[in-house]
């Protein structure tokens, strides 16, 4: 039985200010995340506004990326505040973003939305971690092991926001609770 509170996978770094525009460029807000075609489309653009130099997050001919978690320093989504930035990284295989800090609206975006979990980490992991490691992030235990060499790192507590995300988003939230029909 698979456990739900607990998130496996290959891990991309990035560093601090990570804007809305380089994870979701504004040429690609045309695209109506609720359409399932434009919804994978604009999955394939996540992390397009990336330099150059930077290293690829989805390969060539991919729709997706191997990636399903990334790891950042501060003020992770800054920037404008879209939707679209939480919805682009979701649609391209990201469950999970772990960073020292979050921009506000990026973070109430994730929430709101269901697509990804805003976990915050207690130390700069961007740091420790390399792209491409193994890790597992046990959301009961608020925890990451790098499953190469064991090592376990503390996360912050997610609070009352987890149920919410597991849920899909505040409107599945609120109809799961019987708030709203």
């Amino acid at each position: 039985m698979e456990n739900n509170n607990i998130i496996k996978g290959k891990v991309y770094i990035l560093g601090d200010n990570i804007d809305t525009d380089q994870i979701i460029p504004a040429e690609y807000l045309n695209l109506v995340p609720t359409i399932p075609e434009e919804y994978d489309k604009l999955g394939s653009y996540a992390m397009a506004g990336l330099p150059l130099d930077a290293e690829q997050f989805i390969a060539e001919g991919e729709a997706k990326t191997e990636y399903q978690i990334m790891i950042a320093g501060a003020n992770f989504g800054c920037g404008s505040s879209r939707e679209h930035a939480p919805i682009a990284l979701s649609a391209a295989g990201v469950k999970a973003i772990i960073a020292e800090s979050y921009a506000r609206i990026f973070f109430r975006n994730s929430v709101s939305t269901g697509e990804v979990y805003p976990l915050e980490s207690t130390e700069s992991l961007n740091k420790v971690l390399k792209t491409g490691d193994e890790i597992e992030i046990d959301m009961d235990k608020e925890e990451l092991t790098n499953l190469a060499d064991n090592k376990t790192y503390s996360l912050k507590p997610i609070g009352d926001v987890a149920p919410v995300i597991a849920a899909g988003g505040i409107f599945a939230y609120a109809r799961k609770q019987g708030m709203i029909k």
